[in-house]
């Protein structure tokens, strides 16, 4: 009898183990849809340009996209556009599109463009939008905060602070 009772509960683990794996890898596969919802919004965001016309950020699928929200007031922040600027120049033939989404005042980002010097998008975002970075994995809300999005339009990565040159084209150099 004590034989069949072993037999019994060795099933009933064995059953429970196979139920457990298999609400692992389904949470796995769940994670992904997060990430996927995230892309979409971020893709299906449209914000003014410096001129006030709305862009948005789909026209850039395709590209490698790095999408950098930032703002004027922002110190790591100004140190990293000129690294973006340079990697721009240096990439964009290539595929590579910068996007900068200044969360700060229309007036004071054109300032800051044209005395930096930014060869690429810049849009004009609002403090709504940083709802959007959390969305795309910004949960502290900080910035700067950067997202990396491959030519398939998913998120492959995403940087809180500033980077550092050597860091970004690791990371870049992959998806070119």
């Amino acid at each position: 009898m004590s034989n069949r009772i072993l037999k019994y509960a060795l099933y009933v683990a064995i059953a429970l183990s196979a139920m457990g794996a298999g609400l692992w890898f389904g949470m796995s596969r769940q994670v992904s849809a997060p990430e996927v919802k995230a892309s979409s919004v971020l893709l299906a965001l449209s914000l003014p340009d410096l001129q006030k016309k709305p862009q948005s950020l789909e026209q850039w699928r395709g590209k490698v996209l790095v999408v950098n929200f930032w703002a004027t007031w922002c110190a790591p922040c100004r140190e990293e556009i000129p690294l973006f600027v340079k990697l721009q120049d240096k990439y964009g033939a290539k595929g590579l599109q910068f996007v900068g989404i200044s969360i700060d005042q229309d007036d004071k980002t054109a300032e800051f463009a044209r005395n930096f010097k930014i060869n690429y998008p810049t849009l004009i975002g609002t403090f709504d939008t940083i709802e959007v970075s959390r969305q795309a994995g910004n949960a502290k809300r900080v910035l700067p905060f950067t997202v990396i999005l491959n030519r398939a339009g998913e998120i492959v990565a995403t940087e809180f602070g500033g980077l550092t040159l050597e860091k970004l084209e690791a990371q870049l150099n992959p998806l070119l």
